[in-house]
């Protein structure tokens, strides 16, 4: 096998680019600790039944409900995408941490089921939340490493996850409302 093939291969790329991520958000943050902060902004317009055309930097994509909550069903729901949000955002934390950590993970699947009641979305009983009454992951890897190891890689994800800790714990959230006079 050649060398260039072994240095890129997906875990080699992988690594380099957590490894240069990391020395990169180290160095700034050095120079100055208000460098560690940041602020993502996203866009949302109304389009069809109750659809959302959401704008993230140069991304963009839909989020919609499924027919028995109004939607169109054209695209997935907010609370799917929460799910997801908080999936993908697994899926770094787990690469970063296991990076860092200096354990191998063969593969990585996570699934996220969430219960909603819709009596708090529509009303009907307003001492029943609108929002998630619990969410579970189940996480399935695979790997050279003992169980205990990858239990150090859990506590470790689920300490330093952003959207595991938004969704876990309350976040402040204020409001403005623009009329057209």
């Amino acid at each position: 096998m050649s060398e260039t093939l072994l240095e890129n291969t997906p875990d080699i790329l992988r690594a380099e680019k957590l490894s240069t991520a990391g020395n990169a958000w180290g160095e700034r943050i050095a120079a100055n600790t208000a460098n560690a902060s940041l602020t993502f902004k996203t866009n949302g317009t109304a389009v069809g039944s109750v659809a959302t055309e959401v704008t993230a930097g140069k991304h963009s994509f839909l989020v919609d409900e499924p027919v028995g909550l109004a939607g169109d069903d054209a695209a997935a729901s907010p609370v799917e995408y929460a799910l997801g949000a908080l999936i993908s955002c697994q899926v770094v934390v787990y690469r970063l941490y296991a990076h860092q950590l200096g354990l191998k993970i063969d593969s990585l699947d996570i699934d996220a089921e969430a219960d909603l009641d819709v009596r708090g979305l529509f009303g009907i009983d307003e001492a029943v939340r609108p929002g998630f009454g619990g969410v579970r992951l189940k996480v399935k890897l695979s790997g050279p490493e003992t169980r205990e190891r990858y239990e150090e890689l859990q506590a470790a994800v689920d300490a330093h996850c952003p959207v595991f800790d938004i969704i876990a714990n309350p976040t402040p959230v204020t409001v403005e409302l623009i009329t057209a006079d």
